[in-house]
């Protein structure tokens, strides 16, 4: 029978097929990685053999392949084994995953990019004849004919390649400010205007040749800068498309059935065979399975995994077959979540753009600049001033200024997306560089709780193992770091219990129904309140269980720094930034922590309200601040700092206030995001300076008319590709930053929901 049977079914197939108008179906697939150029054209060849297809196309950074083809001569099963038999299996993915926007746009940047390119390539050749004319005799009427010639073959240039410049210079207009498209699209029709003029009037010169030849090397530049940016939101792509579409559910008879994916219900138990990919995020319940997180965490190596632990959709089943508990599935997922905030990271690419002041200021002047070159060419020679003017305006194009913002940030967002570091916007990476000043929070950032089963302490004559499942019943519910603590020392007992009816309390604790006695886990104060009680001060520091009779157990955590917190907190000093704490915990407890990180400004006891004013006052003294947390209580000081940097462990809140989001819950992320982003503000300088240049060592020439306008092309073009070349150069290096936060000690424990 073929793997892909279940694919021929009507209801499954509709969630991923996409009818065109022409009748033909249209599908986005994930692939496995196509590292191999020739397999990359083995398996295009092989597809395209088959009966029906019309069109495919392979996306290698994405990991992706869309195929066009009709159905009734090949079923999507047969499609799909035939993708399997060609070593390259593949997992249809979700109707709006087929990305016509992103497509689109690379589809018609190249579309105008050749027009112009043969165009440009035509008019040279007739620009030739009239060029040889100047040193040997070519009648008027051939050269009349080839003057309407480079005419013609402009036109498409002008009014097809050239149109994205004119719509710019519009929408900038009507914004009431000045962008790179302006000068562009003045030059392009000023120098065809002239050209148009002087050749129905037969005299003159004709600059059809530098017109064209301009909006080609220009729309390379951008072409190469558009694939450049889609190449980066390659990662986001291959989050969105970890999760499967396909679930193996057990039915309460113990049999399997084969359901959608985003059907499974919390609750639900799912087998996983293995090599396969996990479906929805949930809780292992066989006995330890081995996992590959690479496309989620960034950890290359495979991760163990026991009973009571959590697997991420997305992951693949290394050893098995598992079953599974489900807890999230569909948007709810961790796959979901990196996916939708991959999306605000693509959108941030385009917040650093030629809007910039900078970029207008600098228009303005080479308006300024080309008016004066025009009138004072009006005064001496009137008859050269039109290309002097023409030659200003195109060499002073701030096209490689205004690219400098774009190319960095897009270059620095894909490293980071590569080393784990996602950057929900892209101002936020500027202001890291200059940050001096970081808070961060204790317990799950700085920290990882422990529980150790010997200090379980029941208190009205209950086994530890049975108090334990109350309290892991309730934290099971919870992501803040405490409770995550309680629930893994519990991971090794099948957890009977289920909690109903729970609610978590921002900074005391949760509360829940169990078998219909309601308890509370937390601070003291808060569980004993319940049983309208005071809190004793000797369980103040302490987790504790109670019912309306009062304590049922007390569990003492102890604490210890992650593993690469220490490292990276001394680069950051070594960078020149102080560093400082402000926990919620008791005081006791951060000074210890403080002490073993060398933390000599910590503060203890702080609402959330408290740590925003701390933050509030660095700020008042002149500092640029970071904050970094991962718990829902940490959001306020998330949101008020100047940069802000969450765990992908946290909570949903706080990764929603966050501007970067460490993936791979490695703390030296955050030293390398810093190194990353000093680096591109170097290298952005780098280019501004290059183009400020240029611009000095051009515009002189041009003004005196010792440059033509297709010269003048060619240099702006130039100097374009080379502010995107000096932007490949980031990343090159940090690769010891890199390498520093991946050793053995840094492997993340746990990705959860």
């Amino acid at each position: 029978m073929n793997a892909y049977a279940a694919w021929a079914h009507p209801q499954l197939a509709a969630q991923v097929l996409r009818v065109r108008r022409d009748g033909c179906s249209e599908v986005a697939l994930r692939v496995e990685p196509l590292n191999d150029a020739r397999q990359v054209l083995w398996l295009e060849q092989r597809i395209r053999a088959l009966p029906g297809v019309r069109r495919v196309a392979i996306d290698r950074p994405a990991q992706r392949v869309r195929v066009v083809w009709d159905v009734q001569r090949t079923s999507l099963p047969s499609l799909l084994d035939n993708f399997a038999i060609a070593g390259c299996p593949a997992q249809p993915l979700q109707q709006d995953s087929i990305d016509d926007a992103r497509a689109q746009e690379q589809h018609d940047a190249l579309k105008r990019l050749l027009v112009a390119g043969m165009c440009s390539m035509q008019v040279m050749t007739y620009a030739f004849v009239i060029y040889i004319g100047v040193v040997d005799f070519v009648d008027f009427s051939t050269r009349n004919l080839f003057r309407w010639l480079g005419l013609l073959t402009s036109l498409p240039v002008v009014f097809y390649s050239a149109l994205p410049f004119f719509r710019g210079a519009v929408r900038e207009l009507g914004q009431r400010r000045l962008g790179i498209n302006l000068p562009v699209a003045l030059a392009v029709a000023l120098v065809f205007l002239a050209s148009t003029f002087n050749t129905l009037r037969g005299s003159g010169e004709i600059y059809f040749d530098s017109v064209t030849m301009f909006v080609f090397l220009l729309l390379g530049g951008r072409y190469v800068e558009l694939r450049s940016r889609h190449r980066s939101g390659a990662l986001g792509d291959a989050a969105i498309d970890a999760t499967p579409l396909l679930a193996q559910r057990r039915r309460a008879d113990g049999e399997l059935e084969t359901v959608a994916a985003i059907a499974l219900l919390s609750g639900d138990r799912v087998h996983v065979a293995e090599g396969g990919t996990v479906p929805a995020d949930g809780v292992l319940e066989s006995a330890g399975a081995q996992v590959d997180e690479a496309l989620l965490s960034g950890e290359s190596r495979p991760l163990q995994r026991l009973r009571g632990e959590r697997l991420v959709a997305g992951s693949v089943l290394l050893s098995g077959p598992a079953e599974l508990r489900v807890e999230h599935s569909g948007a709810t997922t961790v796959a979901a979540r990196l996916g939708a905030l991959a999306s605000r990271a693509r959108h941030a690419r385009s917040l650093i753009a030629p809007s910039d002041r900078e970029v207008g200021r600098f228009v303005a002047r080479v308006l300024v600049l080309t008016a004066l070159t025009a009138l004072g060419w009006l005064l001496l020679d009137p008859g050269r001033a039109f290309e002097a003017a023409v030659a200003v305006l195109v060499v002073a194009c701030p096209c490689a200024f205004a690219l400098a913002g774009p190319a960095t940030l897009t270059r620095a967002l894909g490293v980071l997306a590569g080393r784990g570091v996602l950057v929900t916007d892209g101002k936020a990476l500027d202001t890291l560089a200059t940050v001096d000043y970081a808070l961060f929070d204790k317990t799950g950032t700085l920290s990882v709780p422990q529980l150790d089963r010997r200090a379980v302490e029941p208190l009205r004559g209950d086994t530890p193992d049975r108090v334990l499942q109350l309290a892991a019943a309730l934290a099971h519910e919870s992501s803040h770091p405490l409770a995550r603590a309680l629930a893994d020392a519990a991971r090794l007992q099948a957890l009977s219990l289920q909690a109903q009816s729970v609610r978590v309390h921002a900074g005391a604790g949760i509360s829940g129904d169990i078998d219909g006695r309601e308890l509370r886990l937390g601070r003291a104060d808060f569980a004993l309140a319940l049983a309208g009680q005071t809190a004793p001060s000797v369980v103040t520091d302490t987790l504790l269980l109670a019912d309306a009779q009062g304590a049922i157990a007390t569990f003492h955590l102890d604490e210890q720094p992650r593993a690469d917190a220490r490292r990276m907190l001394d680069a950051l000093r070594v960078d020149g930034i102080a560093v400082a704490i402000a926990s919620g915990d008791s005081a006791p407890r951060v000074a210890t922590l403080a002490a073993r990180l060398d933390i000599g400004d910590w503060h203890a006891r702080q609402s959330p309200a408290a740590k925003l004013e701390r933050l509030q006052a660095a700020r008042e003294h002149g500092h640029t601040t970071l904050a970094v947390g991962d718990g829902s209580n940490d959001a306020p000081v998330l949101a008020g700092a100047d940069v802000s940097a969450a765990l992908a462990s946290g909570t949903e809140l706080a990764q929603a206030h966050a501007d970067l989001l460490l993936l791979d819950g490695h703390l030296g992320s955050l030293a390398d995001a810093r190194a990353i982003a000093r680096q591109s503000r170097q290298l952005m300088a780098q280019s501004r300076r290059w183009s400020l240049l240029y611009n000095l060592c051009a515009v002189p020439f041009a003004a005196f008319g010792l440059v033509p306008p297709w010269l003048a092309g060619i240099g702006m073009s130039l100097s374009s590709l080379v502010v995107i070349l000096n932007a490949l150069r980031i990343g090159g290096d940090t690769a010891a930053g890199r390498s520093g936060a991946s050793g053995p000690a840094a492997r993340p424990r746990e990705l959860r929901a």
